[in-house]
Formats: structure tokens, sequence, C-alpha cells
């Protein structure tokens, strides 16, 4: 037998929630084969066998948050004595099963504290069916699930999300409290209890978790850390519009989605180049700041679970074409939701395109360990005056939030003023570069 701990797949967290098993007990499975996906503080990540077997126990159900290094599922991989598990529920041979961990699988829970002292409570008491059930089940999930204080069996859990019932609503009638399916059923036909904790039709309440409670903690510690200063900028980018049309047609971008933030991005990679501060970040413990030689290019990205900011690992190196790719490929993996923790850490300059839903401004707060983030608005078609004449032209309009304590205004002003002068004339980008 061998027992799968949960992993650190981020940077030190401390626990992750499991989302969806792939597997369930009785399927075989290979090394390397994904077998449940879970969410950490940072992302949503799947997690591969490290073993070839045969599942025998999930200690784990979904929706259920674990500490990082419990076990969570156990495989048999035939190192075993095939005949001994099935021998489990027999009482006269539960002193000489060395793998106790078996037992848990009929009803679905953790194996770690309960299999040794299970058997002999229910050799001091054979009337009773009560105290066992409540060894098994109840313990598991204090201990694996230590912020939830409902017991239900997964295919309960499952059925009250089916229906939209909030198991936290509902006061049990099986053992020891645990909620049965006809708790869940009473629950739905009587929606009283939902209205006593003022979660009914004039209100949601949804968990602060996962990725959005991380994204929350994130900024305020950047709001009430780093003194923030906006400053906006109004471009003519009909220059960048037309080459983004240009680029369209070459053969390097032939099977690549090309468009306006191609060229943002390119314009921020030369102008750090130029201003090399604004790549940087402030180091607290040891008083000093810290200037990036490298740019891991941070774009924002609305998803599903909250606001997550991949970024392009030493952007500056990429050319064009290959430019273009990355962020084609960095935007898919985050609207899959399948943006790992690796790809969101060491960034060290952002830029959020609030464009994309029809916003002109705003202003950015910067993330943690950077000094400055970029807002790309809309484009849109404006009255603008050239060579003294009012004509129409694409406009947009940037925002750069940075970090007073590095970034003063002229730097400031020196690195928006020039990020607008390559998208107002492209050519620029080629001059500076």
């Amino acid at each position: 037998m061998k027992e799968f701990k949960l992993p650190d797949v981020g940077e030190g967290l401390l626990e992750a929630e499991i989302v969806r098993w792939h597997v369930k007990p009785g399927d075989p499975v290979k090394v390397n084969q994904i077998i449940v996906e879970i969410e950490t503080a940072k992302a949503v990540v799947e997690l591969p066998s490290p073993y070839e077997g045969v599942i025998a126990s999930l200690l784990a159900e979904e929706g259920q948050t674990v500490d990082v290094g419990k076990p969570i599922i156990v495989v048999d991989d035939g190192s075993g004595p095939p005949a001994t598990p099935p021998a489990a529920p027999a009482e006269d041979m539960v002193p000489t099963i060395p793998k106790p961990e078996r037992q848990p699988v009929l009803v679905g829970y953790g194996v770690k504290p309960g299999a040794a002292t299970r058997r002999p409570r229910k050799s001091t008491a054979p009337a009773a069916s009560e105290p066992p059930v409540a060894e098994v089940r109840p313990e598991p999930v204090v201990q694996d699930a230590p912020r939830g204080t409902v017991l239900a069996k997964p295919p309960v859990r499952k059925l009250a999300k089916d229906l939209g019932v909030d198991l936290g609503t509902i006061t049990g009638t099986g053992p020891n409290g645990t909620i049965t399916r006809d708790d869940v059923h009473a629950a739905v036909a009587s929606p009283a209890p939902v209205a006593a904790v003022a979660q009914g039709p004039d209100e949601e309440r949804i968990p602060i978790k996962g990725v959005r409670r991380a994204t929350a903690q994130a900024m305020v510690t950047s709001a009430f850390t780093a003194p923030h200063v906006t400053e906006f900028l109004q471009v003519d980018v009909t220059g960048t519009m037309d080459a983004v049309k240009r680029l369209r047609q070459l053969a390097d971008f032939a099977e690549t989605k090309v468009s306006p933030l191609l060229l943002v991005a390119k314009a921020v990679l030369v102008a750090a180049r130029r201003y090399p501060m604004i790549n940087s970040s402030w180091d607290e413990a040891n008083q000093e700041i810290v200037v990036k030689h490298r740019v891991n290019l941070g774009i924002a990205a609305a998803t599903p679970r909250g606001l997550i900011v991949p970024n392009v690992k030493d952007a500056h190196a990429l050319s064009l074409p290959d430019l273009a790719r990355a962020l084609g490929a960095l935007v898919e993996t985050a609207r899959a939701g399948r943006t790992q923790p690796a790809e969101m850490s060491g960034g060290t300059i952002t830029i959020t395109n609030v464009g994309v839903f029809g916003v002109d401004a705003g202003t950015p707060i910067i993330n943690p360990g950077e000094s400055a983030i970029l807002a790309f608005g809309q484009i849109r078609d404006l009255p603008w005056v050239v060579d003294g004449q009012i004509v129409p032209r694409k406009v947009c309009t940037l925002a750069l939030s940075f970090d007073h304590r590095i970034v003063d205004g002229e730097l400031g002003s020196l690195f928006l003023r020039d990020v607008g002068a390559m998208l107002e004339d492209p050519l620029r980008v080629l001059a500076w570069g």
C-alpha cells in the first residue's frame, strides 16, 4: 500500500481544497495519470499519481480542505499480501492486520486515527451500532477538515451540491449529527432554515477561499504597504492599430493571435530597459531596492475563481512572434483554469487590460513584490487634433500606478510617456529597443 500525501505545489502553501477526483476506489491507475484537481491559494492544479496500481481508498472528499503533508489517497501497488485486506471486517483477525488503512474504504474517509481504536470499542459494546460509526466518521472530518463542522458522506454532499443546498444550514438527524439524504431533501422542501441564517433570495453568501482569498490578502497588503501614485495619459494609437493589421498578414504570425496588447507589452519591455528602476521591488527586511535585470511580464487575468496574474518568464528576451505566442498561451491557460503556481510567481511588472471590459481607465493596485502596473484602456474613435485639423483617431487611455518609495514622479512620467510614444508610433520600438 502506498499513501500519497498532499504536496506543496506552490511556495510555502499550507493547505489546498479537493476540487474534483478523477478516480474512485477500485480504479486502476498508472504513474503520472491525473488523479485529482486541487485548489490552492494561487491556482487550480492537477496532481498526477506517483504510483501504479489500484485505488484502495480516497482519504478526502470533494470540497474538503486538507493540510499539506496529509495523505489524500491510498494506492494498492501489489506489494502487500493480497488476501489480507478483504479479511478486515472479521473481528478475530483485526489484531493481526498489518495495514488497517483498507478498513475505511467502506465509508470513504481517512485512515490515520481510527483504525487502531475502532475495533476495541466494537468489542466492548457489541449491542450498539452507533459508537463504531462515530469513531470512523467524525474523527477524520475533524482532523482533515478543521474548518468544517458538517458531517456528511460524499454522496450526500454531492446531492446537496446538485440541489443547491448549503449543508451548513442543515441539522443532521443521522448518528452523531451526520446529515442524511432525507435531511437534504427535507431542506429543499422546507427552505425556512436557510432564511434563518440570512441566506435567502435577498442575498448570497460566497466563501472567501482559494485564489479569491489570496488575491484579497495580496491587494490589501499592497494597498496599505506601498504608497501608490497613479498617472494617466491619453494616446493616439491609430499607428498601433495599423501595425496590428500589418502583423496579422505576416507569415510569422499566421497561427498566432495578434492584438494591441502585444504592442503594449513590447512597449513596456522596451521602456523598462530604458528605465530599470521601474522593474524593481522594495525589500523591507534588508532595507534595499532590488532592481531586476530580467523582466517577467505579468498579465492580469479575470477567471471564474478570481483575479490571477500569471507572467511570461524572461519576456524581455523574446522576439515579437515568440512574445505573441507566449501571451496567447498565457491567456488561454488562465481562461481554462489551468494556470500553475509557478507561472504566477516571480513577476516583476504587470499589465492589466481593462479595455476588454469597455473601460477607459482606472487606478490599478500594484502586484505585491513589484513597483509598477500599467492599465490599458479601451480603444475608441475620438476627435483628435492632427496638424491643426480635428480628425477621428483611435484613442486609448493608459494608467500607470507605481510605488512612490521607488519610483518618483519624474521616473513614472518618463516611463509612461515613452510607452505612449511607442504606441503612437510603433517604429520607436525599433529605434529604442
